[in-house]
C-alpha cells in the first residue's frame, strides 16, 4: 500500500483496494472469497457512517454559502474588539470546524482572516496558527469528521461518547497548539499573498443572525450529547428516554441540524428549495472520494480479519507491554508520516489495531481518539494541508515546518496525553 501511494502516486482508494486483493490472495483466500470479503468490509464500514458524514458535509456547505462564518467572526469582533482577534479566530475556527471538513472551513475563513489582520494591523501568521489549530482539532478529534468517525465505527465505539471525550481533549489541544504556540510568532514578517486576497470577497449582504449561525453550527453537538448526559437521570425505557435517544442518534441529530440550516440559513435568507437542493448535491459530492477511501479502509480491515492476519498481529502485539492507546497512536503517526493523509492513516491504523482491541479491555472511544490524534502527527510535504498553509501564509519550507508541522504535532501529542489521562478514569 505504501509503495502504491508513495512511489507510484496512486489514488488512496485504488491503493487500498489493490492491497486488499493482494493480501487476500496471499492469505490463501480464493478470488471469489476475497471479493466477498471486500464487499462485506465496504458495506459494514460505510453502512454505519456514510449518512453521518454526508449530512455533516451538507451542513458545512449551508454554513459556507450563507455567510454564517463571516457573521460569527464579525459579531465576536464587534463585541470583544480586535485586541482579542487571536482568541476570536480560535473560537470561530472551532465553531465552524465542527460541521465542516478542514479544507473547506480553511478556504471559507482565510479571506476573513486576511481582512481582519489588515484592519487590526496584526501579523498574519500567529492569527493563522490560532485559527488553524482549532480547525485541525475539530477535524481530527470530533465526529462527524471522516477520520475519527470511521475509526470509531471500526472499533465499534460509541460515537456520542467519542464526541464527548473529544470535546474534553479539544480544549487543552487548542490552548497548547493555538493560544500558547502562536505567541512564538508575534514578530513574524509573513505577508498576505496579493494574488490570493481580494477585499471584495469578504463583503457579504443578507447574513444570517449570529444566533442562527451559532445554533445551526452547534446543534448536532448538543443533540448528540443530550443522551449521554441525561441517560443516568431517566428511567430506562421511558418515553422521554426513548425520544432523547432518538434525537441523539448521530444521523438524526445531523438531519435535524441540516433541516434547521435549510430554514435559518437558506429559506430565511431568500434561497429557494432548488438552491438548497444544489447545495445539498455539492455537499455530498465534496465527500465522495473521502467515502471511497473509507470504503477501501473497511475492505482492508475485513481482509485482515478473514485471512487470519488480524488475529496473528493481535497475538504478536500482546508480547509488548505498551498501552494499546500508545500503540494505536504510534501506528497512526508512522502511517501519517508515510502517507500524508490523516484520514487514510487513521483508517489503516484502525484495521491493524482492531485485533489488539478485541483482546484487551481498552476503552474503544479512547483508542479511536488516540488513533485519530496519531494521524495528525508529522504533517510534512506529502500532506495537502502543509502546502495550503505554506501558500496562503506566504512561507518558505523551513517556516512551514516550524509553524504548521510543529502545530499539528502539538495537537497529536496533547491528544495522546489526554487519552492516557482519561484512561485512568
Amino acid at each position: 500500500m505504501l509503495a502504491l501511494i508513495v512511489w507510484l502516486k496512486l489514488n488512496a482508494f485504488l491503493a487500498l483496494f489493490i492491497t486488499s486483493v493482494v493480501v487476500g490472495l496471499a492469505g490463501r483466500l480464493d478470488m471469489a472469497t476475497t471479493l466477498s470479503s471486500i464487499q462485506t468490509g465496504v458495506g459494514s464500514t460505510l453502512g454505519s457512517i456514510a449518512i453521518v458524514i454526508s449530512f455533516g458535509a451538507i451542513l458545512g456547505k449551508l454554513l459556507e454559502s450563507s455567510g454564517a462564518a463571516y457573521q460569527i467572526t464579525g459579531s465576536l469582533i464587534k463585541r470583544f474588539g480586535t485586541k482579542n482577534l487571536s482568541n476570536i479566530l480560535m473560537v470561530t475556527g472551532f465553531l465552524v470546524g465542527i460541521p465542516m471538513i478542514y479544507n473547506a472551513s480553511f478556504l471559507v475563513l482565510i479571506p476573513l482572516l486576511y481582512s481582519f489582520s489588515i484592519a487590526a494591523k496584526q501579523p498574519i501568521l500567529p492569527l493563522g496558527i490560532s485559527m488553524c489549530s482549532s480547525l485541525s482539532v475539530a477535524h481530527g478529534l470530533l465526529p462527524p469528521h471522516p477520520g475519527v468517525t470511521s475509526v470509531a465505527a471500526i472499533y465499534k465505539a460509541n460515537l456520542n461518547l467519542t464526541l464527548l471525550y473529544g470535546l474534553i481533549l479539544a480544549l487543552p489541544a487548542i490552548l497548547f497548539s493555538g493560544y500558547f504556540f502562536s505567541r512564538f510568532f508575534k514578530r513574524s514578517t509573513a505577508t498576505i499573498p496579493k494574488h490570493l486576497y481580494n477585499q471584495e470577497s469578504v463583503v457579504q449582504e443578507n447574513l444570517p443572525s449570529l444566533t442562527a449561525s451559532i445554533t445551526v453550527a452547534l446543534l448536532p453537538v448538543v443533540l448528540m450529547l443530550i443522551s449521554t448526559i441525561t441517560k443516568p437521570l431517566l428511567a430506562a425505557g421511558s418515553l422521554l428516554a426513548q425520544a432523547i435517544e432518538l434525537i441523539s442518534n448521530p444521523a438524526v441529530a445531523l438531519l435535524l441540524a441540516v433541516l434547521s440550516g435549510y430554514y435559518f440559513l437558506g429559506i430565511k435568507q431568500g434561497k429557494s428549495m432548488k438552491d438548497l437542493g444544489g447545495l445539498t448535491t455539492m455537499g455530498v459530492t465534496s465527500v465522495g472520494m473521502i467515502l471511497m477511501i473509507i470504503a477501501g479502509g473497511g475492505a482492508f480491515k475485513q481482509i485482515l480479519i478473514d485471512t487470519g492476519l488480524s488475529k496473528q498481529m493481535g497475538d504478536y502485539t500482546q508480547q509488548f507491554s505498551l498501552s494499546p492507546i500508545l500503540l494505536a497512536w504510534v501506528t497512526a503517526a508512522l502511517l501519517r508520516f508515510a502517507l500524508g493523509s490523516a484520514t487514510v492513516a487513521s483508517i489503516t491504523a484502525a484495521g491493524i489495531m482492531l485485533p489488539l482491541l478485541n483482546t484487551s479491555k481498552a476503552n474503544p472511544q479512547l483508542i479511536a481518539l488516540a488513533t485519530a490524534s496519531g494521524s495528525l502527527m508529522f504533517s510534512h510535504v506529502n500532506d495537502i494541508g502543509f502546502w495550503m498553509f505554506k501558500e496562503y501564509f506566504n512561507l518558505n519550507l523551513k517556516q512551514t515546518f516550524l509553524s504548521w508541522t510543529v502545530m499539528e504535532s502539538i495537537v497529536a501529542i496533547v491528544g495522546l496525553a489526554g487519552c492516557l489521562v482519561l484512561n485512568n478514569f
